[in-house]
């Protein structure tokens, strides 16, 4: 495609996945595909996907196969690349809603937090920003924590960023009623995820591969 904005998506991998993508047949999802439907006016000139890699867990043993798979096709998306962050498991004693009728209202629990991921985004939209690597920066998150990079580029930098939303309710943090020229805010609808899937069988230099059982 030439022409238009040169545009940059920064993809918030978990905000994706458990705001739009979760329990869903959409989840063996083409971001080359749904970047371009979106920005159909646009130069995608790169697409940054965060994330962090699952580790096997003893009730879904196979989710970090299924999750191995899936970064193997977003990779045989021209112009994807992928940054990680990092998982961190730990006990905590948590209290229980109900009060049982014998024992400690106390219980452990695991709590694992995906770590890296929002900061390593903020990173590199900013540093590709000082750098005038894009017209268009577009951020695929509801997170608002990512407000003052986002501000930062819009009002110190003077280029647009537009959200695409995974989830149901906007994040007024980084989409504001009264958005700069050039800034759009657009949720993400199933229809354009349905539209923007892998093919059941792909293949790069490792041989072909399929799209994992039960997606």
């Amino acid at each position: 495609m030439t022409g238009g904005n040169r545009a940059i998506v920064y993809v918030d991998g978990f905000n994706l996945y458990y705001g739009c993508l979760q329990g869903t047949a959409y989840r063996w999802l083409d971001l080359g595909q749904l970047c371009a439907r979106m920005l159909p006016r646009d130069q995608i000139v790169g697409i940054k996907y965060f994330t962090a890699k699952v580790g096997p867990r003893p009730w879904n043993p196979s989710k970090s196969t299924a999750q191995r798979t899936y970064l193997r096709a977003l990779r045989t998306v021209p112009d994807l690349t992928i940054h990680f962050g990092h998982f961190l498991t730990h006990p905590i004693s948590a209290r229980l809603v109900q009060r049982p009728r014998k024992g400690s209202v106390y219980v452990q629990v695991w709590k694992t937090e995906e770590k890296g991921s929002d900061v390593n985004l903020a990173s590199h939209l900013l540093i590709d920003g000082f750098r005038a690597r894009y017209d268009l920066a577009v951020v695929v998150s509801n997170d608002g924590d990512l407000k003052e990079p986002v501000q930062f580029v819009r009002h110190e930098l003077n280029a647009p960023v537009g959200v695409l939303n995974p989830h149901s309710t906007r994040s007024w943090a980084l989409s504001p009623r009264n958005l700069p020229m050039g800034s759009f805010y657009k949720p993400i609808r199933p229809g354009a995820l349905a539209a923007s899937q892998f093919p059941p069988m792909l293949a790069d230099g490792g041989g072909a591969f399929s799209k994992p059982p039960g997606w």
